[in-house]
């Protein structure tokens, strides 16, 4: 008598919602929480959120507060009622406590301010100290102080919608300075 060989059975892997209008940022969220067993879905608008919620029944959801013409504030209680169970975490570069408390109230489980390390974004979405997942600190890279500057130089840009002018007061240094710094991208270290 011979058996059929049982088929592998796939770990369960988590699924994320992305909304984040930051290709770069969301890039970088998605193959970092990869490694940790997310499997992610990116979108960068509220209607395609919704959409993407409908139709892919994220187990969490990670939303940018502030997109390029929108606020994802106004999506948090049609998300809630998508998807009841879901862990949703609004992320932004633009914290304030009137902010936050607002988000809870209409639904969100968390409130991060950006950056986030890879640690404290794992913790957060699993929601508590005893989920946490172990991230491993050889593949956790720490952003060099050039990084950090690019990050930051690239969130005012965009603020400012691109003008060059503005993003240069904005942080306080010559218009040529800035340019130069948009022209050399730092390399991961």
């Amino acid at each position: 008598m011979t058996h059929a060989a049982t088929p592998a059975i796939k770990p369960t892997t988590s699924k994320l919602l992305i909304v984040e209008d930051d290709i770069i940022f969301a890039n970088t969220l998605n193959r970092r929480l990869t490694k940790y067993g997310f499997d992610c879905v990116q979108v960068d608008n509220n209607s395609d959120a919704l959409l993407a919620c409908h139709r892919y029944t994220p187990d969490y959801i990670l939303l940018d507060m502030k997109l390029v013409e929108e606020n994802t504030l106004s999506i948090i209680t049609p998300l809630r009622k998508l998807r009841p169970n879901s862990r949703i975490i609004l992320l932004t570069g633009f914290a304030s406590i009137a902010t936050a408390v607002d988000a809870i109230k209409l639904g969100a489980d968390d409130y991060l301010s950006k950056p986030v390390d890879s640690k404290t974004l794992l913790a957060t979405l699993k929601g508590s100290k005893a989920d946490v997942i172990e991230v491993d600190q050889l593949t956790e890279q720490t952003l060099s102080a050039e990084q950090v500057e690019w990050q930051h130089i690239q969130q005012v840009l965009k603020v400012n919608q691109g003008n060059i002018s503005a993003t240069a007061r904005q942080l306080g240094m010559h218009r040529r300075t800035l340019q130069r710094k948009l022209q050399k991208r730092p390399q991961p270290v």
